[in-house]
Parts: C-alpha cells; sequence; structure tokens
C-alpha cells in the first residue's frame, strides 16, 4: 500500500515502508473533528480550537505530501507553512489572545498587532521547518517531537484556563505508536509525517499560548538548523555521516548529528537516544520555568 524506501544505515539497506505520517494526518483530522461536533474545544463567537488545529494540520500533511511526490526545493518549504498561519491569526484576533511574553533576562516584551501578522506567521514558519530537518535516522524525527509536544500539553495543563491538553490526547497516543514503529525500524513517517507533527506543534502553542515553553523546547532543533544553514551558506556543503558496521560517523560538524557522531562512531540508536534526551532536557526545562 505503502511505497518502500531503502534504509541507507542498516546492513543491506532493507526496504521499509515510507509515508505513514499520512495515518496520523488522518486520524488526528478525525479526532479533531469528532472533538468539535462533541463540542469539546468550541470557542464562543464561531471560534473553534479543534477546527483551527485541523486545518493547520491538513495543510501540514499536505505539504509532506507534496515534498514526497515532487521533492520540493527548500525556498519553497521554508515560506509554505505561511499558509498555514492564516487560520491560527484568525483564531487569535478573534479570542483576543495575549500578545507579550516575558523572557528571561529581557523582561516583559508586547508585540502589539505584529504578534498576529508577524510572530505568529514566524513561529509556524521557523518551527515546521526546523523539525522536518532532524530527521534522518529511524526514531529522531518522531521520538523528538512527541517529547516537545507531551511537555507543551502538560504545561498548558497548569497555565491556560480552557483545557487544551484535549485537544492532543488522541493524536499524541497515536504519534506514539508510530514513534515506537518508526524507532524500531519498521516504518518511515515520511515528509508528509514530519511537516505534519511540526505543523502540529507550532499550531497547539499558538492556540495554548504556550509560546515561550515552545521556544525553550525546540533549542536543540534551532540549533541544529542553525548549524546546517550557517555551514551550507558559508562553505557550501551538506552534514554527512558514514556507515560502517552498523555504526554511524562524521569526519564534521555540520549538523547536531555529526556533532555528536563527531569522531565518535555510535550506532543509530544510541544517536537518537542522545538527541531525545537532549531534547527532553530542554522541554524539562521549559516546563519548570513555566510553573515556577
Amino acid at each position: 500500500m505503502f511505497p518502500k524506501v531503502p534504509d541507507q544505515h542498516k546492513n543491506g539497506k532493507p526496504l521499509i515502508p515510507n509515508g505513514l505520517g499520512v495515518l496520523f494526518v488522518l486520524f488526528t483530522a478525525v479526532y479533531l473533528f469528532l472533538l468539535y461536533f462533541l463540542g469539546i474545544g468550541s470557542i464562543s463567537n464561531g471560534i473553534s480550537a479543534p477546527l483551527t488545529l485541523a486545518v493547520c494540520i491538513l495543510f501540514g500533511g499536505f505539504m509532506g505530501l507534496l515534498d514526497d511526490w515532487m521533492d520540493l526545493k527548500w525556498r519553497y518549504k521554508a515560506f509554505m507553512p505561511l499558509i498555514a498561519a492564516l487560520p491560527l491569526i484568525y483564531f487569535a484576533i478573534d479570542m483576543n489572545a495575549r500578545t507579550s511574553v516575558t523572557l528571561p533576562f529581557i523582561g516583559f516584551l508586547d508585540f502589539g498587532i505584529w504578534y498576529f501578522y508577524l510572530i505568529i506567521p514566524l513561529i509556524v514558519m521557523i518551527v515546521t521547518n526546523t523539525i522536518n530537518m532532524l530527521g534522518g535516522l529511524n526514531g529522531l524525527e518522531s521520538m523528538c517531537p512527541a517529547i516537545v509536544i507531551l511537555g507543551l500539553m502538560s504545561i498548558s495543563v497548569f497555565t491556560s484556563s480552557f483545557s487544551f491538553y484535549l485537544l492532543m490526547i488522541g493524536p499524541i497516543i497515536f504519534w506514539i505508536i508510530l514513534s515506537a514503529l518508526n524507532f524500531q525500524g519498521k516504518i518511515f513517517v515520511g515528509n508528509s509525517g514530519s511537516f505534519a507533527i511540526g505543523m502540529t506543534i507550532a499550531s497547539f502553542a499558538v492556540i495554548a499560548d504556550v509560546k515561550l515553553s515552545l521556544l525553550i523546547s525546540i533549542i536543540p532543533y534551532i540549533f541544529n538548523s542553525s548549524l546546517i544553514l550557517l555551514t551550507v551558506f558559508f562553505t557550501h556543503k551538506k552534514a554527512i555521516i558514514t556507515s560502517n558496521n552498523n555504526k554511524l560517523e562524521s569526519s564534521h560538524r555540520r549538523s547536531l548529528v555529526t556533532t555528536i557522531t563527531y569522531h565518535r562512531p555510535l550506532t543509530e540508536r544510541k544517536i537518537v537516544t542522545i538527541i531525545a534526551i537532549i531534547v527532553a532536557l530542554f522541554t524539562l526545562l521549559a516546563v519548570i520555568y513555566a510553573l515556577i
């Protein structure tokens, strides 16, 4: 049913079903529409958090499918998520969302109207693309986003007057199942999955108003993307890892993965586990900061 692609980091390069992230998109859309019909998450003035989130995730999945089919260039992938920011902007304006944030060591910042028309699009664009850029290893593009979502959900329980975490209960359970299969090397979620989960994280953070917690949680993603982009810009070289006897190693530091494996042969699972722990530590830091 799903196209199979070779697992580049396994001996013999076995063929693995790819693109199963589309199942997450379909399941999440049905789950959120069900919440809407049950009146859960619906807010006055005709605004619905489940429908807003569903529209954003559907677009993320569609964007990922386009990338799987057409291999979109980065200049298109970088800005396409801006379209999905439109329903979030409408939701935030109608809900009279908080436009300010308190940053560590900086203090209180109020973006005013720029929050709706600049900050929200930037959140969607940056989060979706940075999460898509940290992948390529079994479990990496699925386990780490799951950790971030769980952290944001736990924060929303204590900081939001509305139970926004209900929006993510079904989707996160389904995504964890996909993550377990992906970590075992049985499936790939594909670009449809990575873009959809990135859009899910960005949209949920805006809807539940956990923007600063999101920023802290994705610091490892931002570091990885910054390292990749700066390296490409200044040296025109890409991050490459070599495989030998089921161990991966790199001779340079051009991404988070190559930094960890720099002259240090590690198995794929160890690399993914190390990065997952790093993401978990920053997500825990975000939770602690939000609660104190």
